[in-house]
């Protein structure tokens, strides 16, 4: 059996790449990617691992403003040339599950989610970007629209599905037609130590982007000026947020792994208001045995328990985040550290990996029992 990788592009280690990094180790390939920034940590996933990248990694800018070539994309990923392969092995957000096959290949996919924003962001996107009208709005949704084509249509040339979350794998069949396995993405628990004894604040951490909330995070603290808030991380809206800040609000900007794991030990409860699709920073927070507060929407109601290991709130506003924190401290002696860290251990990367390898090892050798 001889395999190869697919991945949309090596810039940025997170989420996706912890699976890649998992998928490497248990099926060590050569890798095929958009884009291969030089700053991207390659020893993270395997310091002799062989990495092909297309020809966006050599046009103006490529390595840095990939995105701006998204028209490109599909010709992009078509010119990967896998004749010689046996098993293709995507990791796909975007294009990466499109690659050309053919009848003698098993291709396998772990769909994060279809391209975000083409299809369910679509409009979100529109409007954040601020490109509802005009010429340049035009072309933007013409573009939008042939990859939302394109990524229907080659969706076909996937032989099976895994989905990190029954989220996704709904978001698949309504979008693809498509049945998914639902297999969890694999989450260092092993990396997180559980502590017992939590001091009175509460956390945040995320990137600063729209979609992640922190904004409604520091505006509901703002509200709440007994409460402390510690917020890590920066990113594009870090002013917006900065100047939206009370004075019981800390915003600390990036912190390295080691601060960020000792935040998460101590706080009271860490506080969660994005819709993810899976949502892999609540279960570090869990496997520290720190409850969560999270938006009851996405992969968070598949990692988190109720009133066992968090609180969930159902409407992305100040009112609904702020009943929950309140009903979160008239419960908070409910909350068993221990309990809350074996949640977080049904997520371990020895999990995934037995797994993701049962399910691979079966369809190949059914698909080869079918073609012998």
């Amino acid at each position: 059996m001889k395999s190869a990788i697919i991945h949309e592009w090596l810039t940025v280690f997170g989420g996706a790449e912890w699976v890649l990094k998992s998928i490497y180790q248990t099926y060590p390939s050569p890798i095929f990617t958009l884009v291969n920034d030089q700053k991207f940590p390659i020893e993270k996933i395997g310091s002799d691992m062989e990495v092909n990248t297309s020809f966006i990694q050599r046009l103006p800018l490529g390595k840095k403003k990939y995105r701006n070539y998204l028209p490109l994309f599909p010709l992009a990923i078509e010119q990967f040339d896998l004749r010689e392969y046996d098993l293709i092995l995507s990791s796909s957000y975007a294009a990466a599950k499109n690659v050309l096959t053919h009848h003698n290949q098993l291709h396998i996919c772990y769909c994060h989610s279809p391209i975000r924003y083409a299809w369910d962001l679509y409009f979100q996107y529109l409007k954040e970007a601020k490109l509802e009208k005009g010429l340049k709005a035009f072309i933007v949704k013409m573009v939008l629209h042939y990859i939302r084509t394109w990524d229907y249509i080659s969706s076909n040339r996937v032989d099976h599905f895994i989905a990190n979350s029954g989220y996704i794998a709904k978001r698949i069949k309504k979008i693809y037609n498509r049945e998914a396995k639902v297999i969890y993405p694999p989450v260092a628990v092993d990396q997180f130590d559980m502590n017992p004894t939590k001091e009175d604040y509460y956390l945040t951490a995320s990137r600063m982007v729209p979609y992640k909330k922190i904004d409604l995070i520091v505006e509901t603290f703002s509200r709440l000026p007994d409460k402390r808030l510690l917020v890590i991380g920066d990113g594009p809206d870090y002013k917006k947020i900065k100047s939206k800040a009370g004075k019981n609000i800390e915003l600390l900007g990036y912190q390295p792994f080691e601060k960020l794991k000792e935040y998460m030990q101590k706080a009271r409860a860490f506080i969660f208001a994005a819709e993810e699709d899976f949502g892999i920073v609540p279960l570090e927070a869990q496997a520290c045995g720190t409850p969560v507060i999270a938006f009851g929407k996405g992969g968070s109601t598949e990692t988190i328990l109720n009133d066992r290991t968090g609180v969930f709130f159902h409407k992305q506003d100040n009112q609904n985040l702020k009943k929950a924190v309140l009903k979160f401290e008239s419960t908070q002696d409910n909350f068993d550290p221990e309990e809350i860290r074996k949640n977080a251990e049904r997520f371990s990367t020895e999990r995934f990996v037995a797994e993701y390898t049962s399910f691979v090892n079966q369809c190949y050798e059914k698909f080869k029992n079918n073609n012998s």
